[in-house]
């Protein structure tokens, strides 16, 4: 790695209405919904260089709640937002294997061999976006904790750095659920202890997952150029290989 320290490079963003939104790499980041941005909170990502919004939910999922800021159409008109689904939520094996929504790292291979398209669509567009990019799903736990690793393995994280960011997603959006209720029963608060245990149990479940991964090979296996693989390295600050 480069001389930023690992602190630097996974800090917390402070976007006004953004929650659970995490710096990745270079000039990449995550968070939960987008929807949950002020104006203000636009205004600040823009700033920061960021010029793509990448949605990682289903169609079904992008309905606003009331309790959603009422935000001007000015205010995202600045940005490319690209809908990239990584998921099909009607899937058989989908709901066999995952439930209503995937929630669990032990559970991130078996996604990734049922959605490689959908999961090389999102490089694609990482890859085409200009300027900063957000990833974002609905929690910033999940969908965006898998599209975080792959990204940190490309750019040769270490295992310290991988569970890191996986606990901050999960720190994020269980602190967003002790003043708001949490959406899913699934999904419920968690005192210190009882998260402390989940997430001694899913940080080793993440780390066979990355352990298993070479994101070079599945990008290079599901149609993602090596000039496309270059510019995502690029927006990382990753060294060629």
């Amino acid at each position: 790695m480069d001389g930023i320290s690992t602190a630097a490079k996974q800090r917390g963003v402070h976007w006004d209405g953004a929650v659970n939104a995490w710096h990745i790499a270079g000039g990449v980041y995550r968070m939960g919904r987008r929807e949950w941005l002020t104006d203000a909170g636009w205004r600040q990502m823009y700033d920061a260089g960021i010029r793509t919004v990448i949605d990682l939910r289903t169609l079904r999922e992008q309905q606003p709640r009331e309790v959603d800021p009422e935000v001007s159409a000015e205010a995202t008109s600045r940005f490319d937002i690209v809908h990239c689904p990584t998921e099909d939520p009607d899937d058989k094996e989908f709901t066999a294997r995952f439930g209503p929504y995937l929630k669990d790292p032990a559970h991130y291979a078996d996604y990734v061999r049922l959605f490689p398209d959908k999961l090389a669509a999102v490089f694609k567009a990482i890859a085409a976006a200009p300027g900063g990019v957000v990833v974002h799903c609905a929690a910033g736990r999940d969908r965006s904790g898998i599209i975080a690793v792959m990204l940190q393995n490309l750019a040769g994280a270490n295992d310290e750095e991988i569970v890191r960011g996986y606990q901050q997603g999960m720190r994020g959006i269980n602190e967003r659920h002790r003043h708001h209720r949490a959406p899913h029963a699934h999904d419920p608060f968690l005192e210190e202890d009882a998260l402390e245990a989940m997430l001694a149990e899913r940080s080793v479940s993440l780390l066979e997952f990355a352990h298993s991964l070479d994101t070079l090979a599945f990008l290079g296996a599901n149609g993602v150029s090596e000039a496309e693989i270059a510019a995502i390295r690029a927006k990382l600050n990753a060294p060629a290989r």
